[in-house]
């Protein structure tokens, strides 16, 4: 089969970055793996971060996360999905990744594709639906209750790329909180507002200030991006009890700022659940499920906004360095689209 792999932690731009190859098919599927025919993939931040920091030294690795495809084969164990159905997920670090033309995963992280979304636009969505869908209804413990909640706001830190755009939309479509979102340029401030967010925060200005202007409560926060910078900011906004959920790598933070607030921070780690095999790991079945039903009810979007053609080492090393840009708004795909 033809995969694209890396063998050493070269920049992206380094003619030997990532290696077209021929690799064997995986092996038949056991318990509860699935194989899947992989048809789009797309690159996410974890993707860049493994291939800079993780030498596979000199022993082709392939990575990629996300991924949209169709069941070719099930395993003895399987009893949610049939050969021929068509899938999405986000895969786990510690196995062969979507970056090839079959990949074995477990079903109880896979969810049905969107049947009104192209295999590409799907591939958009699995690992920042679960990230952004775990964070806010799992760690900061926000209702599923479209109920308004006059007064209150969720705060999303980040809000114009991957987990942000799908933070928006969840958080506008399954809760009654008024959704502020941060962002610094005028193309990602409409990106924002158009997704569902009520307000655009600056977060190069005083965010406290900006919150305070809106006469708002801010019991969550969801620091998606740069915690430490805004780490002072999110805990001045913070309503007392409040909770901060983080999910990038950051130096030591002084939480000790929480303490008179009585406020917590808590972590989200979307290979969490699959990587200790938690007995509740099926969770994210039901989680891509769901947005899938609410993805073909109309009542949010994929979060595709460039296709860079078929998964090639060339074209993957693009995406790469578009991640890497720091600029990207929603996300990048390959494959068919």
């Amino acid at each position: 089969m033809h995969a694209v792999a890396y063998s050493a932690c070269l920049a992206a731009d380094q003619p030997d970055a990532f290696l077209d190859l021929e690799l064997p098919e995986p092996p038949a599927p056991e318990g509860h793996d699935l194989l899947v025919e992989v048809r789009a993939v797309s690159v996410n931040p974890v993707d860049t971060k493994q291939r800079q920091l993780n030498d596979p030294k000199g022993k082709p690795r392939v990575l990629g996360f996300d991924a949209a495809g169709v069941v070719r084969a099930t395993g003895p164990d399987c009893t949610l999905f049939r050969p021929g159905e068509e899938v999405f997920y986000a895969g786990l670090i510690s196995r062969p990744g979507s970056n090839a033309d079959l990949q074995l995963v477990d079903e109880r992280i896979v969810g049905r594709k969107p049947a009104t979304l192209s295999f590409a636009q799907a591939a958009a969505l699995p690992l920042t639906s679960i990230t952004a869908g775990e964070a806010l209804f799992d760690r900061l413990r926000i209702a599923r209750n479209k109920e308004p909640r006059p007064g209150e706001a969720v705060l999303l830190i980040g809000g114009a790329g991957g987990v942000g755009s799908m933070a928006i939309q969840l958080a506008r479509q399954l809760t009654g909180l008024t959704v502020l979102a941060t962002a610094s340029r005028a193309e990602t401030r409409a990106w924002c507002l158009g997704l569902g967010a009520h307000h655009v925060l600056d977060h190069g200005g005083d965010l406290p200030a900006q919150v305070k202007a809106l006469g708002l409560s801010v019991p969550y926060i969801f620091s998606i991006t740069q915690t430490a910078r805004h780490w002072d900011a999110s805990c001045a906004i913070l309503a007392p009890l409040g909770l901060i959920c983080a999910i990038d790598q950051t130096p030591v933070l002084d939480t000790n700022k929480l303490k008179q607030k009585a406020g917590g921070l808590v972590w989200e780690a979307m290979f969490a659940r699959p990587g200790f095999r938690t007995p509740d790991m099926v969770a994210q079945h039901h989680l891509l499920n769901a947005v899938a039903e609410l993805v073909d009810a109309g009542a949010i979007r994929s979060t595709m906004t460039e296709h860079f053609g078929p998964l090639t080492a060339a074209n993957l090393a693009r995406a790469h360095l578009r991640v890497e840009s720091g600029s990207m708004i929603g996300k990048v795909v390959l494959g068919e689209a």
